[in-house]
Parts: structure tokens; C-alpha cells; sequence
């Protein structure tokens, strides 16, 4: 995608998605064999509805009508929230994992599975689950110490509403 085009499809989509208080994470032009591919990726504190990004979908598809920023081709327009395992890039990505087990591949070498319990400016203090027996470990990792991070999927987790009822 030319910057150009990039400026422009953000210049015309991070409106309306901050009018649904979202934030935009992502937009992507790709081909999908003769069609063109935009994908357009939001998120918030509270994640996204259904319902929502089909709102926002209906919204920037007659916005993009009113332009020429996709060119004269055909495309396929997708708005979603990210996905389950999407890097954690951002501050916020971090803050909004709070309570979840992350993988997270060291600037040192390494890589550490554990769950974030804080989220400050400098880094996240952490717990290390135990295994065969022992008991988790607090840790403290700077933002500095990590190369990657990426939310790890877990079948057993109960929900933060589950706990609180």
C-alpha cells in the first residue's frame, strides 16, 4: 500500500472510529486475487461487539463510496477487533492483557510464559506460574528486556466476572 493511500484511508477511517471511543490498531490493503483486500483492525478497553464494527463497517464502506482512495477496482471491506493471539506492540496492548498469561520472547534470549498482574510506564510486574507443585513467582520485566509478547490462549481460565460472582 502507498503511503499515500495509507495517509488517506486513515485520514478518512480514524474519525469515525474514534467516534465509537475505539482505537484504530491496524489498517491493511492487500490483494485477494482480483479484488483488493481492506482490512481495518479496532480494539478498546472493553474489546468490541459484533454489532459495533458492523456499524463501523456500514460507516467507512459509505464514506470509501464517496472517494476514490480504493481506486476503480472491486474490494472487500473487513472490520474486527484483533485477534486472540495478536503481538502485544503497545502500552495499551499491555494494560489490556492485565490478568492474562502472555509469552513473551526476551531481548536477553529466552522465552517466559507468565501472567501480567501490572502494567506501568516502565515495564509489568508479573507472576510466573508454578510447576509440578511449586509456587508462582513474582517477576518484574522492563519494556526494555522484551523482544516480543504475545497473549497466550487458556481453555481453563475463568472469566474476571466469573471470579467476582
Amino acid at each position: 500500500m502507498s503511503t499515500t493511500q495509507s495517509d488517506r484511508l486513515r485520514g478518512l477511517v480514524e474519525p469515525l472510529v474514534a467516534a465509537k471511543a475505539l482505537d484504530l490498531e491496524e489498517i491493511e490493503v492487500s490483494r485477494a486475487g482480483r479484488r483488493g483486500l481492506l482490512r481495518v483492525v479496532v480494539d478498546s478497553d472493553e474489546g468490541v461487539e459484533l454489532d459495533v464494527c458492523a456499524e463501523l463497517s456500514r460507516e467507512i464502506s459509505e464514506k470509501l463510496d464517496e472517494t476514490d482512495v480504493m481506486g476503480d477496482g472491486e474490494y472487500v471491506l473487513e472490520v474486527s477487533s484483533p485477534g486472540a493471539e495478536r503481538p502485544l506492540t503497545e502500552h495499551r496492548h499491555y494494560v489490556r492483557a492485565t490478568g492474562r498469561l502472555v509469552k513473551l520472547q526476551l531481548a536477553e534470549g529466552g522465552d517466559l510464559v507468565t501472567r501480567i498482574l501490572a502494567v506501568d510506564e516502565d515495564g509489568l510486574d508479573t507472576e510466573v506460574p508454578g510447576v509440578k507443585g511449586r509456587k508462582p513467582t513474582a517477576r518484574r520485566i522492563a519494556f526494555a528486556d522484551i523482544a516480543k509478547a504475545r497473549v497466550e490462549i487458556e481453555f481453563n481460565r475463568k472469566d474476571k466476572k466469573e471470579e467476582e460472582a
